[in-house]
This record gives C-alpha cells, structure tokens and sequence, in this order.
C-alpha cells in the first residue's frame, strides 16, 4: 500500500524494476541532481499563482539515522523528534503564494566534525569544495542567493526562530534588499525606546574602568512585553481566503530595538505578534520583519507572517506521502539524488492541485497518490477510494470549520 512505496526495495518491486539498476540510479548514476532541483524551482516560480505575494521560506528538517555512515550524520538536534539524536539535518527552501507551496532547494548541513575529517569526507564523497563548515544560516542564505542568481521571484524571505534570533542573518537579507518576516523565541530581549549605547561613569578611583557598554534604556523580552498589552491594543486581521471562509486572528505591532552586542549595533525592527485559535486552544507567534507599516498594509504583514505554516506542511506530505525521511542512501551524490526526485514529485503534486482547484480544492498529495495507485496498481475499489477522499474531506472541512470561525 501507500506506506510500501517509499523506499528502493519497495519501488522496484512496484514498477518491476530490477533493484540493481534502481539502486545504480539513486546512488551512483552520473546525472546532476542540482540542475534537476534548479528546474524544479524554475517550474514552481512559473507555476505559482500571482494572486498575493510570493515568500520564500527557510527551514530545516532532519532523519533519525542508525551508525554513522550516512553523510552529514551526527548527534544533533533533530526537529523531526524534537530533541537531539543521531541524524542527518538539512536546510530547505520552499516558495510559497496563496495556500499553494513546494519544495524547491536544499543543502545538506555537515557538522564540524564531518568538515574536519578528510578520510570520512572522502568515503562519503563530498566535493572538496563543499567541506568548509557552514552553519545553518549561512546554509540558509545560499539558498537565498542561488535563487536569486537564477531569476526567481519572490517578494519576501520567511524563517522561524533558529534564523529570527540570528541578528546576522536578518542584517545579510536586508543587505540584499530582501524584506523578511523572521520567527523570534518568546525570551528575546527587546527595547521599546532606541537606546544609546555608553560607558558607564567610574565611581571611584579604585579598580579599572568599565569597558563594558550599557544601553541607556531598560529593556524586557518580547512575551513580558505581550503579557502587558490591553485587549484594545489588539487588531482582528484577515490573513487569507480559503475554500471555507477567511483565516482571522488578532495582531499587535510595534516598532522596536535590538541591540546587538557581537558588532554594539543598535537596529530597528517591527514586531509583529500574533495569537490564532486552534484546535487545541490559542497559538501566540512573536516575529521580527524589516518591513515598514508605511510600505505594506497591516494585512499585507499578517499574511507574510502566517505563510511560514506552509513550508511545515510541505514537510509534512514529503515525509508522510512521498518518503523525504526515508532515505536509504549514505554518500553525498545520491542524497541530493534522492532530494532532487522528492522535489520534482512535490512539484508534480503542486501542478496537480492546480490544475483541479476548482473542482476539488482540498485535494492533498495523499489524495493524488491513492488516485495513481488506483489507477496504475488497481489496489482498492473506486468505491473505497471515493469513499476514503469524501471522509478525509469531511475532517478537513471540519477542521476548518473550527479554525476559520469567528
């Protein structure tokens, strides 16, 4: 069944394949898996609806390994289990417009520990020139520039909290005249007013001076700060149009400081906070955007800041539909083989949304898979399958329902 088709073994024995030559293909067939995932992202931008604006959103995701010869393996924090394991952990970029998003690059993230190891490099067979240590951010702007450096529009980058709290990251974006909507942790330290920076006054003749700079004005953390505000400082927004009404939620805005003292700069941001209604009671989100409420309208900056859910949910049917956590490959090639056919079937499964949004909006990329099984393998009855889609609808209904309601 659907669970079966997701790795080689399973693939072959589907399409009467000789195992051997999948295997050769996936793992050391000479084809070039970045020009494969540059057209993805190619097809994708063309592709997209140009209904609102078009983000490109940054996450990672990571595999739980066994042993250690899977390239890139290592004890890391893995936030496909939400903890530290062993595992590989890469960084991915996705576009995104409207409810509509896939795939459309990766890097895979080598730990130092790989990076300094030639033998294992070479086992694994990493490029040279890919062996210099990166850190997910810079990993994260790569994919940033590549896409750029291709032509690819978009009108905005999205990241969570790993990239929202790196005030490096945020000042490389800007400086290639991006606007960004970035995730913050609730414990971020924030300035209401804009501080000046000083040395504090020496208090006596004894001892050093101070050398360490003091910021003139108090500061406080972005949810002491949202625990204070009043029910009148918030604003019910519309995000987004849905095949069952409009997605609400209340928004505070607030310009704010940061100071950041690896280079004692002091820089501007506006805060963007939010809280939604879910099924399981209320979601708060703090975010950093360089982007001004002179240039963009509240609902503009509401709707950035909730597009980031669709690079989660890209995740979500990659693992669970199309294998993107069920890897059987160890060396560098045949992980961005593996990565590069991922994408191309996620951006099949984009066209195919497309193509049938009017008549059947909630069509996921499980429906479309039941629907090739159905058709190539014969493996349920059209009645179970029409069956099957109508109930997983009706939750889908369901839960939007709740979610979309007043």
């Amino acid at each position: 069944m659907l669970s079966d088709l997701k790795n080689i073994e399973r693939i072959s024995e589907a399409l009467e394949a000789n195992y051997h030559q999948v295997q050769h293909f996936i793992s050391d067939s000479n084809w070039d898996a970045r020009g494969v995932i540059d057209e993805v992202a190619k097809n994708v931008s063309r592709s997209l609806p140009k209904q609102t604006l078009t983000g490109l959103l940054i996450d990672e995701s990571g595999w739980v390994k066994k042993g250690d010869k899977s390239v890139g393996v290592g004890h890391q924090y893995c936030g496909n289990v939400g903890k530290t394991a062993n595992s590989q952990v890469a960084v991915f970029g996705c576009l995104s417009n409207g409810k509509y998003a896939s795939l459309v690059d990766s890097r895979l993230y080598l730990p130092e520990s790989w990076c300094q190891d030639s033998a294992r490099c070479n086992e694994a067979g990493i490029p040279i020139e890919e062996r210099d240590f990166k850190t997910k951010q810079s990993l994260a702007i790569d994919i940033i520039k590549h896409q750029l450096s291709m032509g690819i529009s978009f009108d905005y980058v999205g990241a969570d909290g790993l990239y929202g709290n790196d005030a490096a990251f945020a000042r490389s974006i800007n400086n290639l005249g991006l606007i960004y909507m970035l995730d913050i942790h609730s414990d971020q330290t924030i300035y209401l007013q804009k501080p000046e920076l000083i040395l504090p006054e020496r208090k006596s003749d004894k001892g050093p001076s101070p050398k360490r700079l003091k910021a003139s004005t108090p500061d406080t953390t972005v949810s002491k700060y949202v625990k204070e505000l009043k029910t009148t400082e918030w604003k019910t927004i519309d995000i987004r149009h849905s095949a069952k009404g409009v997605l609400k939620s209340r928004f505070h805005f607030r310009t704010v400081y940061i100071w950041d003292k690896n280079i004692n700069s002091v820089e501007e941001r506006l805060l963007v906070v939010s809280i939604r209604k879910t099924k399981d009671g209320e979601e708060i989100k703090y975010s950093f955007t360089n982007a001004s409420l002179a240039q963009y309208t509240e609902q503009a900056i509401a709707y950035i800041q909730a597009q980031r859910f669709f690079i989660e949910h890209s995740f979500k049917e990659q693992k669970q539909i199309l294998g993107l956590d069920q890897f059987q490959t160890r060396k560098w090639l045949s992980w961005y083989h593996q990565v590069a056919l991922n994408l191309l079937v996620g951006s099949f499964m984009l066209k195919e949304k497309l193509l049938s949004q009017e008549d059947i909006p909630l069509l996921s990329a499980r429906d479309i898979m039941e629907f090739l099984i159905f058709r190539f393998y014969k493996e349920m009855t059209e009645e179970r399958l029409l069956a099957a889609l109508q109930e997983r609808h009706r939750k889908r209904l369901k839960d939007i329902d709740y979610c979309y309601s007043d």
